[in-house]
């Protein structure tokens, strides 16, 4: 049986190329919206980091309608670090339109989701989109785009995918570059001609693979997936079960059934084949899960999730000014609400740390990391987190480490700067080519090789590099590099820093504090260009005496200080720094903190 009423296509491109923006634009002219309605850019992006950041974080399910026909709309992340999210997803639809830049062209993130979208066998509709830019250059765009393909190995047909020409902020489009276009009709129809719509055998029993995890206080776990074959009905008793676990077979019921229509779920008796839909009343459902009838349970085959490369130590905040600011603070509560993530983020992994209170968390990067940490900060959890390290494996015998696939953008008197710093981290140059005022590099860096690099490659360049990175294989162990350059300025008692304190001590480098900011001893407050670690006392206050000398009493000037982001933090700790993350602040710290024990600790390790 073939679903001519119904479309699902997911949109996968680059970051910043415009797919949220797009699909702004598809909904309104899909029905979605009252002509009259209030409507807020990048509708998609619900969360407020994504909103933050201009970037998407997690996959969202929407739908739009065009001459009777449903479009299911799948928005996915352009970020390496959340591909776990794009390859399940890529599981509930049929085709994929792939977004590219009119300038930048087809990108590092585009070849690894495309990879995967066409090892599935999907239709492809290639979009150029932002062709209304100044320095638009589309047709050069659309070979780069058929030479990606050719080179991933398309199939014929995906080789004659249609191409269309957008403006998602205008929303329009058009077949020619030349040609402006009025609406998105042609995108429309295109989808309509070229994905093909859903077919299964709507007699036969109940399958539906479980793609995406949602969760919600009053229902709590709410399951989303595509029906493959057969009906699912509200209050059927269902079997679950697992491809990779046969042997467990649970039942069920779903207690609430809701279809996707534009940004709402709306509340259904009964899917069909094809049909993308939320669940509710199942519990512990979990992402690769298999919604059989209860008397045929066959487990569909889920994707494999590419392996974590980085790995952090997540522990109970063991500060002087540790549970003043957060409300969750426990071993208990961190215990859980990793717990609860790992439900929903299949490319992360938790495991129990050396002692009670500390657990090792597993990324896919250094972004996917920090997110989750931001994430869990605003909701009120207080702890503290290690430098991260890569996780190697032993291959045939030998070590082997993560490698990256780096592809850098920088203006030519730059080049020489970033080509020192990435040698000194043992990365190996594939290709260089000039691209206007600009040089293009490409490169293999150990993952390691790129931890705390991206602030100083902004300032080897002034600002203006691009660079993009996707993880590569893993590879024998490139040797030891070189670790951080610098060193810290360390408080060296418990007080509230003052101004006098700040001025002696900026002399030895650069702050990260104000004046009136509480420290205690061990904490961080700065940072030493000479590269040794120095107790300043920013807590020192001038002895008031009756003797008055000439120009004693001026003002004195601070310098304002550095203050680190998050990210910014990660990249800056050393192995024996920790990072401590509150709802109100970020502090570094040393791992010891009492002065004289650290120094005895360091004296040994010289021996």
């Amino acid at each position: 049986m073939k679903r001519e009423d119904l479309r699902n296509i997911a949109i996968i491109a680059h970051v910043d190329h415009g797919k949220t923006t797009l699909v702004d634009e598809m909904l309104k002219q899909g029905g979605v919206f009252r002509s009259n309605q209030a409507v807020a850019d990048r509708v998609m992006d619900s969360n407020d980091l994504e909103r933050e950041r201009g970037i998407t974080i997690l996959a969202k399910n929407t739908a739009a309608h065009w001459k009777d026909t449903k479009i299911n709309i799948v928005d996915t992340p352009g970020h390496a670090d959340f591909s776990g999210e794009v390859e399940r997803i890529l599981k509930m639809v049929s085709g994929v339109l792939l977004l590219v830049d009119s300038f930048e062209g087809a990108m590092p993130q585009t070849r690894f989701v495309l990879q995967k979208a066409l090892e599935m066998g999907h239709q492809i509709i290639v979009v150029v989109n932002k062709v209304d830019r100044p320095d638009a250059r589309p047709l050069e765009v659309v070979d780069e785009v058929l030479e990606l393909l050719i080179e991933l190995g398309a199939t014929d047909e995906q080789l004659d995918s249609p191409i269309l020409f957008c403006s998602g902020r205008e929303g329009t489009a058009s077949l020619t570059p030349d040609e402006k276009g009025v609406d998105l009709a042609p995108l429309f129809d295109k989808i309509l001609e070229q994905i093909p719509a859903p077919e299964g055998e709507e007699e036969e029993p109940l399958q539906m693979l479980v793609s995406s995890i949602d969760y919600n206080d009053f229902v709590g776990r709410i399951g989303i997936g595509r029906v493959e074959r057969g009906v699912i009905r509200q209050n059927e008793e269902l079997s679950i079960c697992n491809y990779h676990h046969p042997e467990t077979i649970r039942k069920g019921r779903v207690q609430a059934l809701f279809a996707i229509e534009g940004l709402n779920r709306v509340p259904i008796t009964e899917a069909k084949v094809g049909d993308i839909v939320a669940f509710s009343g199942i519990e512990n459902v979990t992402i690769g899960e298999t919604l059989c009838a209860a008397d045929t349970p066959e487990p569909l085959p889920f994707v494999k999730i590419s392996e974590p490369t980085l790995e952090m130590n997540f522990m109970v905040n063991n500060s002087p000014f540790a549970g003043r600011e957060g409300k969750f603070v426990t071993s208990r509560h961190l215990r859980d609400r990793l717990m609860r993530e790992l439900l929903k983020d299949v490319s992360l992994r938790v495991e129990e740390g050396e002692t009670a209170d500390t657990f090792k968390v597993a990324g896919r990067g250094e972004m996917h990391l920090s997110i989750l940490i931001e994430t869990m900060r605003r909701e009120g959890y207080e702890f503290a987190v290690s430098m991260p390290h890569v996780l190697y494996k032993e291959i045939d015998g030998k070590k082997c480490e993560p490698i990256e696939h780096v592809f850098i953008d920088v203006p030519d008197d730059c080049v020489g700067a970033v080509v020192e710093r990435l040698g000194s981290r043992k990365g190996e140059m594939l290709t260089m080519e000039p691209n206007g005022s600009r040089m293009k590099l490409e490169y293999l860096v150990p993952a390691r090789g790129l931890i705390g690099y991206k602030s100083d490659f902004l300032t080897a360049t002034r600002g203006e590099g691009i660079m993009n990175s996707i993880f590569h294989g893993y590879e024998p162990y490139k040797g030891e590099i070189p670790g951080r350059s610098s060193g810290s300025l360390i408080a060296f008692e418990t007080g509230e820093a003052v101004t006098y304190g700040l001025f002696n001590a900026q002399e030895r480098g650069a702050l990260f504090i104000d004046a009136g900011v509480p420290v205690y001893e061990g904490m961080i407050v700065g940072m030493n260009p000479k590269g040794d670690d120095i107790a300043v006392n920013v807590c020192k206050r001038k002895h008031v005496t009756n003797m008055r000398a000439s120009g004693s009493d001026e003002a004195l000037r601070l310098v304002p200080p550095k203050r680190l982001s998050l990210e910014e933090s990660i990249e800056f700790i050393a192995p024996d720094e920790l990072i401590e993350v509150t709802p109100t602040n970020i502090r570094l710290r040393k791992r010891i903190l009492d002065n004289s024990q650290r120094l005895r600790e360091a004296a040994k390790l010289k021996q």
